[in-house]
């Protein structure tokens, strides 16, 4: 059985590390953003702020799992090229994409500045110091832009002037919320972990009643569900319509993570294996394998393609409910999404995961690497599940700089 064992998951990640490193790296400014199959960078000068804070993710956390201090280094390099190229001393904020240099798009996204705030937790954590003041004043400028109080949870976007837009999404709170808990176990502030909390709080148990216990993605700014936005784009990057198969088991995973820090929260638990188990079974391909992007109001499928993040996140999310549950349940869905990775989604010529399949699991194109994927789902999977499979196995989990 494919990535059972604590030998195949850390091959696994080495695999994933040799696609990027190094040809990813560019020594003057960050990181390249786009990538083919083979590994070939076919656009060297256009750059994406998630994918740039999760190329700092990338390297701090292999820094961590191999010991080696040389991925540290390129983690500070990616924090300096955050800090000198698309923080902008103008708008103080992140450009969220740029081109040569210049900012292309200067929209302020909260889930932007999320991915900043776990680039910085993720660096402490790995070992560089430093960190810890730009990871406070991350977070101060979130709160200060984007955090409504009243609501417990974060806007979405903003012009280069800050003018909040009136949308409102899920996403966004859920980045964050990832970010927070990351903030809060690399400082030990438990604030951070608090939000995090009621974010979560505030969604499942206020929100996700209203779409029949899962979460839609998009609101308007009063909270309330919007049906429209963006009904003829299923498939949009960061906006699409229809319940997301793959969020839904991130959430799963996040509230698990939670409950490690509130463990008197019962709904916690409770939430993560409904979700969980309606989410797999809704959205799994009974023809072809694999979960499909997206599901209408209805549960019916309404974006058939497979998607590398959802698979990722839903196998993580199957070991750690399996370990923390004992369930067979859990370890079923866990061997059926490992076989189809390791059967379609992973390249096992050149290492790494594809990005995007077809509903009959062919390529779309050889773009295996463009903009905002960088494998941050895909390492980040085999790091929550290595330690889960070396208790397993009798190992000892370790730890590496960190």
């Amino acid at each position: 059985m494919p990535l059972t064992t604590p030998h195949q998951i850390e091959q696994h990640i080495d695999k994933i590390m040799s696609f990027y490193h190094p040809r990813c790296i560019d020594p003057q400014a960050g990181f390249y953003h786009y990538l083919t199959d083979d590994g070939h960078v076919y656009n060297r000068t256009h750059r994406h702020l998630v994918s740039s804070a999760r190329y700092v993710i990338v390297y701090a956390r292999y820094a961590m799992h191999s010991g080696n201090a040389e991925y540290l280094a390129w983690a500070r390099h990616g924090l300096k090229y955050l800090e000198e190229s698309h923080y902008q001393t103008r708008t103080q904020g992140y450009a969220w994409t740029l081109d040569h240099g210049k900012p292309d798009d200067t929209t302020q996204h909260c889930q932007g500045l999320a991915c900043v705030l776990l680039a910085y937790a993720t660096a402490l954590k790995a070992g560089i110091p430093e960190a810890r003041g730009n990871l406070y004043r991350v977070h101060e400028l979130q709160t200060r832009r984007f955090f409504e109080p009243h609501r417990g949870l974060y806007a979405s976007t903003a012009d280069e002037h800050w003018h909040v837009s009136g949308y409102r999404g899920q996403s966004a709170n859920m980045h964050s919320c990832e970010a927070l808990v990351a903030a809060f176990e690399a400082t030990g502030d438990r604030a951070f972990v608090e939000r995090a909390f009621d974010i979560a709080r505030a969604l499942w148990l206020k929100l996700a009643p209203m779409g029949n216990g899962w979460l839609w993605e998009h609101y308007d700014s009063n909270w309330r569900i919007d049906f429209d936005y963006h009904r003829d784009r299923p498939d949009d990057l960061f906006r699409p319509w229809g319940f997301q198969i793959g969020h839904q088991t991130e959430w799963a995973k996040l509230l698990v993570m939670l409950a490690r820090h509130f463990p008197e929260e019962q709904w916690l638990v409770e939430t993560a294996e409904r979700i969980f188990i309606e989410a797999v079974e809704a959205g799994w391909d009974t023809r072809h394998g694999g979960l499909v992007r997206g599901v209408d109001f209805n549960r019916e499928f309404l974006d058939r393609d497979k998607l590398y993040w959802a698979q990722a996140e839903s196998l993580a999310t199957a070991a750690m409910l399996g370990d923390l549950t004992s369930e067979s349940r859990y370890w079923r869905w866990y061997d059926k999404l490992a076989n189809y990775a390791w059967q379609h989604m992973i390249d096992h010529q050149h290492g790494a995961w594809y990005r995007i399949l077809t509903p009959d699991n062919r390529r779309y194109s050889k773009e295996k690497s463009p903009a905002t994927k960088t494998d941050y789902h895909t390492l980040g999977a085999c790091y929550e599940i290595l330690p889960i499979m070396r208790r397993q196995h009798g190992e000892p989990v370790r730890v590496g700089l960190s």
